[in-house]
């Protein structure tokens, strides 16, 4: 049977599985395993990892000890129970003062925010229909856009405007054409936060260009030196933005997949609507443990504190070494410009120096080369305890020190 004829030209029908160009994560997956291979004896450092280093909090796993045998959570769960819907709305209010939304219209839950960002352009999207999507960043959105038959507009997030998308740099025929605008902040991979002053900047652009914000706030909680922000806290943010949130970075989630969709009612609507014909709901017992912690300040305020301390620490420990790091203002990534070269060798961009370090130095790192070239530590790296962290930044600095890095030209 002729199985090529059978996909669908959206994930490159007859071509689809002969494409010889190698995903960036699977490169470094390969050059992890040589890595391993060539020095069986030296662990690999991976400061490549995107999802929390620890448990999830013991108040929220011993909630899910309770639910899981109670038979009334036994059934589906559609689109969420009022009593997690209820826990987010008081999320909203006490960690982002955004009052009075509706738990029953203005919320509803998502298996996690990934699902939630892969299901809106289908309640928003037609075939030829436009969105802007900020690089370099999660792709879900834009994917499923361009699957549907749309069409995406990138638009770079540049360090000389402290990542955050230049507004005025979209040309007038893509804002008028546009109907979504996807931004994430806190955001991955720059670790740019979100202010007040750029969330009412961004609210105007859609009023004025009649379009929908659609917010990604997975580390939504994790910020620093900074208060904490929703664009639905704004004026004008609920009639043109909806906020995903998630459990996964803000309480060590990551594979519990819960997080919810949160605006007006009829936007909350129209997702719901999709989702109802996608999924039939997260595990109630995982949504009713979500309930003993999404809403404490002090449990939430202990991982955001986690990551500070070991997102200072690296900070000091790549500087040293010569690369421009400060600490960010949001996630748990440093986003720096990768080095030029090392000991000799030069690096036409990121890719190639994050693959000198896995293989030169058994340092795994994320490249982006989207809009400059960059390097992403992630302070979510392996180690044994709080104490334990400095032997694995002292090992860090040690090995980068050993690969004797150059900078600029």
């Amino acid at each position: 049977m002729d199985w090529q004829s059978l996909f669908a030209e959206r994930i490159g029908g007859t071509s689809f599985g002969r494409d010889t160009a190698i995903y960036k994560f699977e490169k470094i997956k390969r050059a992890k395993a040589a890595a391993r291979a060539a020095r069986p004896t030296v662990d690999i450092l991976d400061f490549g990892v995107g999802e929390p280093d620890q448990m999830a909090p013991a108040a929220i796993r011993e909630a899910l000890k309770v639910a899981v045998d109670d038979p009334a959570n036994r059934g589906y769960a559609d689109n969420g129970i009022p009593a997690f819907q209820e826990a987010a709305a008081r999320y909203m209010a006490d960690f982002f003062g955004v009052d009075g939304l509706d738990p029953a219209t203005e919320i509803n839950h998502c298996i996690g925010a990934k699902p939630a960002l892969a299901m809106l352009p289908l309640a928003f999207i037609n075939p030829g229909d436009l969105l802007i999507s900020t690089v370099p960043g999660y792709p879900v959105l834009g994917t499923h856009t361009a699957y549907i038959g749309g069409e995406v507009f990138s638009l770079p997030l540049e360090r000389e405007n402290d990542f955050l998308p230049d507004l005025t740099a979209i040309p007038a025929a893509v804002a008028e054409r546009a109907k979504l605008f996807y931004v994430n902040y806190p955001n991955n991979p720059t670790g740019a936060a979100p202010t007040v002053e750029f969330f009412d900047e961004l609210i105007a652009f859609a009023r004025k260009h009649q379009l929908l914000i659609v917010q990604d706030a997975a580390y939504a909680t994790l910020v620093y030196d900074r208060p904490r922000c929703s664009i639905l806290s704004r004026p004008g943010g609920k009639q043109c933005a909806l906020e995903i949130h998630s459990m996964s970075k803000s309480y060590n989630m990551t594979g519990w997949r819960l997080g919810f969709v949160a605006g007006a009612a009829p936007l909350v609507k129209a997702f719901a609507t999709i989702k109802d014909n996608v999924d039939s709901g997260q595990f109630k017992a995982i949504q009713h443990a979500a309930c003993a912690g999404i809403a404490d300040l002090e449990l939430a305020e202990s991982i955001r504190a986690h990551y500070q301390r070991r997102l200072t620490r690296m900070v000091e420990v790549l500087q040293s070494v010569g690369f421009d790091a400060q600490l960010p203002g949001g996630t748990f990534f440093l986003y720096v410009p990768a080095p030029t070269g090392a000991d000799g060798v030069r690096f036409a961009n990121a890719e190639e120096a994050s693959q000198y370090l896995i293989k030169e130095a058994s340092v795994s790192t994320v490249p982006w080369d989207e809009a400059g070239a960059f390097l992403r530590f992630s302070a979510t790296f392996e180690s044994e305890s709080d104490a334990d962290d400095e032997r694995v930044l002292t090992r860090l600095q040690e090995r980068l020190e050993r690969c004797r890095l150059q900078f600029g030209q």
